[in-house]
């Protein structure tokens, strides 16, 4: 039996090679048609220069806001018991089609160079009007890649828009305002739990994200793009928008809820509690707030293990209309106290300050990464049909990955998505499109410039 499951898997891969050569020859064509003439410092962002003075680091500072531990018992009271992980897993909401039997026009999210080893896509009815964000794995979580018994991956997907009935509709009077005193009316974020080896194909289980209000009687929706997320240990750490009024927020992996209701509206209703239309919700443990209305906030955000303690690190979030550079790069140490697990380290004052901090030129950066010395950068360029570039940057310098032997170095996803490496495989996730994909990081290394 293990010699014929090895044979399927290795025609497994022999299809997805060939679709993605195929994939690969059509966005090679027209990355080449693509000018490199223009000198700018996309074509040469140069080193990483350290921020040291007080003045650049302490805008980075974070507080931390725990959820009462009231609230999160009161929320389990009514709610019920929380679903471990295996029993979420099973109630599998769809299963993810392999590359080879997806749409070309997804597929052309994929990356040209390196190119993905492994590939898949979401139903495009079970994705619509919404949009992908970012991805954190098992291989996050733990560093022998699984949780329990389980290879896991989690992705990320928000969708904008006003939401319908529970604590989004109360009054204005601040009585649906969470712990972090914030309201947050408008939009979803959702992460869809994806059991990498299911059998019959990845199969994945759709959970709402969301906040407890009231004092734990309530929860409204995250209102944010999930631009950023990382599953450190038992913790999921999510970026937020300045409209949420936190930089990070955070939620105990194993406290999923089941919900009781299926409809549009988010909370309690009359008959139960609604996620809407999810089964399953998870909410928030706590926060992490920035000091100051102009500090910045983390756009993408991922774990490095190559770092002791192991830390987090992120780029700045830049609006779309004002990023000319330059871009803030940091990183926050996570808490080795074992009361404090997945939780970044704090001082006294539950304060967080940055241990690390760069500036790079690079603009238009949508996903970061930091191994060992590198920072792996993904930048969007042009318009959305244009690909995206992948640079390896530290304070020597800096190159972007090349299309084979052309001249031109856009040829990474256009969408450039999240990164998260997996140390236990030594592969890249990431997500573009209805695309969630991989590849080793050597294949990155090799094809740098």
């Amino acid at each position: 039996m293990k010699h014929r499951g090895r044979h399927r898997r290795r025609r497994r891969g022999r299809a997805l090679r060939a679709a993605l050569a195929g994939t690969a020859l059509a966005l090679t064509a027209a990355a080449t048609m693509i000018s490199t003439s223009q000198a700018t410092v996309a074509d040469d962002p140069g080193a990483l220069e350290s921020l040291t003075s007080a003045d650049a680091t302490a805008p980075l500072r974070l507080t931390e806001r725990p959820v009462p531990r009231d609230w999160l018992d009161r929320l389990s009271d009514g709610m019920g018991p929380a679903v471990p992980m295996d029993a979420v897993l099973a109630d599998a909401d769809g299963v993810l089609r392999e590359a080879d039997s997806c749409p070309a026009d997804d597929r052309r999210a994929l990356p040209v160079e390196p190119e993905a080893t492994r590939a898949y896509c979401w139903d495009g009815a079970d994705t619509s009007g919404w949009e992908a964000g970012a991805v954190t794995t098992s291989g996050d979580a733990d560093d022998d890649g699984r949780w329990g018994r389980h290879r896991v991956i989690l992705s990320g997907w928000s969708r904008s828009g006003p939401v319908s009935g529970g604590p989004g509709d109360a009054s204005a009077d601040g009585s649906s305002a969470g712990a972090d005193g914030t309201t947050g009316r408008d939009g979803l974020a959702r992460v869809a739990f994806v059991d990498r080896d299911a059998a019959g194909g990845p199969s994945y289980t759709w959970v709402l994200l969301a906040v407890p209000v009231q004092e734990g009687r309530d929860y409204r929706a995250l209102a944010s793009s999930v631009s950023g997320m990382v599953w450190y240990q038992d913790k999921l750490l999510v970026t937020a928008d300045r409209q949420d009024g936190s930089a990070l927020y955070v939620y105990d992996i194993d406290r999923v809820q089941r919900a009781s209701v299926t409809g549009p509206s988010v909370g309690r209703v009359a008959d139960g509690w609604s996620a809407a239309g999810a089964r399953y919700v998870l909410p928030a443990v706590g926060a992490y707030r920035t000091t100051g209305a102009d500090a910045p906030l983390p756009g993408g955000i991922s774990l490095d293990r190559s770092t002791t303690p192991d830390s987090l690190v992120a780029h700045e979030a830049r609006p779309e209309n004002d990023d000319d550079g330059p871009t803030r790069l940091w990183r926050y140490a996570f808490s080795v106290d074992p009361l404090r697990s997945g939780l970044l380290a704090t001082d006294p004052a539950s304060r967080v300050d940055a241990v690390a901090a760069y500036e790079t030129r690079l603009t238009d950066v949508r996903s970061v990464l930091s191994h060992r010395s590198g920072w792996y950068l993904g930048r969007v360029t042009g318009t959305p049909d244009e690909r995206g570039t992948l640079w390896r940057q530290d304070t020597e310098g800096a190159r972007p990955t090349r299309c084979g032997a052309d001249d031109t170095h856009r040829c990474w996803s256009g969408d450039a998505g999240s990164l998260s490496y997996w140390q236990e495989t030594g592969e890249v996730w990431s997500q573009s499109g209805r695309m969630l994909f991989a590849l080793p990081l050597d294949s990155v290394d090799r094809s740098l410039d």
